[in-house]
C-alpha cells in the first residue's frame, strides 16, 4: 500500500469551459483551489481542487491523448457511468448552498435508513454528484 496523505482515488473530470468550472465548484460545492495550470487556448491543462482531504482533478476538454477516452455528459443524453461522492460535515447546509448556485437537483436531500442524509445534483456542465454525510469509515457497524 503506498504511503500517501489525502485521497488514493481521485476522480478526474473534463469541462468545456473549465475555468468558470472551477469557480462555480468552489462557490457552489465547497471546493478549494489546489493547483490550476492554464494551457495555451484559454483553457486548463490540469486543475486540482480539494475538498478536505479528497480531491478531484479536471482539465478542458480535448480530444487527444487521455481526453480521446471521456466523453462529456452532452454528449451521452446526461448518462454517466460513475459519480463522485462526496463526504460532506453538513449535509443540509451543502445542499442549500448548491441549490444556491444552481446546480440541478437529481435526487433532494433525504435522512437515509442506513445513516447520514445525501442528495445528488449535477454541476453547471451536467456532470453527477452525490453529497452526503455518511461516512463509510466511520459508520461501520459490528460485522461490517
Amino acid at each position: 500500500m503506498p504511503s500517501i496523505q489525502g485521497s488514493t482515488i481521485i476522480p478526474c473530470l473534463r469541462y468545456r469551459d473549465a475555468p468558470a468550472a472551477i469557480d462555480w465548484l468552489c462557490r457552489a460545492f465547497g471546493f478549494q483551489r489546489h493547483a490550476v495550470y492554464p494551457d495555451e487556448a484559454g483553457g486548463i491543462a490540469h486543475a486540482q481542487l480539494n475538498y478536505g482531504p479528497g480531491m478531484i482533478m479536471l482539465g478542458s476538454v480535448r480530444d487527444d491523448g487521455f481526453g480521446q477516452h471521456l466523453l462529456h455528459p452532452d454528449q451521452t443524453q446526461g448518462r454517466e457511468t460513475q459519480c463522485a461522492c462526496v463526504i460532506v460535515e453538513d449535509c443540509r447546509a451543502h445542499y442549500a448552498q448548491a441549490t444556491a448556485a444552481g446546480a440541478q437537483i437529481v435526487d433532494d436531500y433525504e435522512e437515509k435508513d442506513y445513516g447520514g442524509a445525501g442528495y445528488s445534483c449535477r454541476d453547471l456542465e451536467g456532470h453527477l454528484w452525490w453529497f452526503g454525510s455518511y461516512d463509510p469509515w466511520k459508520d461501520q457497524g459490528p460485522g461490517q
